[in-house]
C-alpha cells in the first residue's frame, strides 16, 4: 500500500451488507484496508465484517440508517474518535422506490433522494476534510447508468443517481488542490439480489440493449472501484466510469 507508516489505511464502505457494497468491501480488505462495513442492518453488516475477519482481513461493523443526517453525523464522530482518520469512502447504499411520476408518492421520492444523495454529503462533509489535512484520500460514489440515461418509472432513482454524478465532478474540483480523489462508477445491470427479482420479460428486454449479452458480476464493479481506492489511481478524478457491458457509449 505505500504506507509512509504501518498504520494500516481505513476505508468505509455504505450498503456494504450485501451485493456491491459487500463486494466493494470484500475488495477493499483484501488489498489491505481495515474496512468498516456500513449498513441500515447490523446483522447484515456484522455478517459482512464476519466474513471479512474470518478470510484473513481486518473488518469491523456499523450499522447506520443513511437516510438520517444526524445518524451519519454521530457516526462519523465516532468513526474519526477511534481512527482520527477514513482514508478511502465508498458511497453505495441505496434503495429503489419505483413508479411512474404520477403514481409515485411524495414519501417514495424522499426516501430514495435522502438515502442515495443526501447521504453522499453528509458522509462527505464529516469524513472528508481529515482526508484534505492529510493530503491524501479517495472517494467513490456509485452511481448508475440511469444517471446518465434515464429511465421511465425510477425517475426519483434517476435522479439521485445523476445528482451523485454532479456531486461527484463538483467535489473532485473543490478536493484536487489536497490530493484527494473524487470519481464514481456507474454499474448497468449487474447480478445482485435486486436484479433478480425482475421478471423474465425485463430481464430478456435489458439483455437486448448490452453488447456483451449478459448481465455484470459483482465482482466488475468491485475491481474498478478498488482501482479508483488505490495509489495506482492517483491522476484521475471527476471520472464517471460506466461498468455496463457496453449499455452507455
Amino acid at each position: 500500500m505505500n504506507e509512509e507508516t504501518d498504520r494500516k489505511r481505513v476505508a468505509v464502505v455504505t450498503g456494504a451488507g450485501r451485493g456491491i457494497g459487500r463486494g466493494i468491501a470484500e475488495a477493499l480488505a483484501r488489498d489491505g484496508f481495515h474496512v468498516v462495513c456500513v449498513s441500515k442492518s447490523e446483522s447484515s453488516c456484522g455478517a459482512a465484517a464476519d466474513a471479512i475477519n474470518g478470510a484473513g482481513g481486518q473488518a469491523e461493523a456499523l450499522a447506520v440508517d443513511v437516510s438520517s443526517g444526524d445518524e451519519i453525523r454521530q457516526a462519523c464522530e465516532k468513526l474519526l474518535e477511534a481512527h482520527e482518520c477514513i482514508d478511502v469512502l465508498v458511497n453505495n447504499a441505496g434503495i429503489t422506490r419505483d413508479n411512474l411520476l404520477f403514481r409515485m408518492e411524495e414519501g417514495d421520492w424522499n426516501d430514495v433522494i435522502h438515502t442515495n444523495l443526501s447521504s453522499c454529503y453528509s458522509w462527505i462533509k464529516y469524513l472528508g476534510r481529515p482526508m484534505t489535512r492529510k493530503r491524501w484520500g479517495r472517494i467513490v460514489n456509485v452511481a448508475s447508468v440511469v444517471g446518465l440515461t434515464g429511465n421511465a418509472g425510477q425517475a426519483n432513482y434517476s435522479a439521485a443517481k445523476a445528482g451523485m454524478i454532479g456531486l461527484t465532478k463538483s467535489l473532485a474540483r473543490e478536493f484536487a488542490a489536497r490530493s484527494v480523489t473524487v470519481n464514481a462508477v456507474a454499474p448497468g445491470f449487474i447480478d445482485t439480489d435486486m436484479t433478480s427479482e425482475l421478471d423474465e420479460r425485463v430481464k430478456e428486454a435489458a439483455l437486448s440493449t448490452i453488447p456483451l449479452k449478459r448481465f455484470g458480476h459483482v465482482s466488475d464493479i468491485a475491481e474498478m472501484a478498488a482501482f479508483l481506492c488505490s495509489d495506482k489511481a492517483s491522476y484521475i478524478t471527476g471520472q464517471v466510469f460506466t461498468v455496463d457491458g457496453g449499455m452507455v457509449m
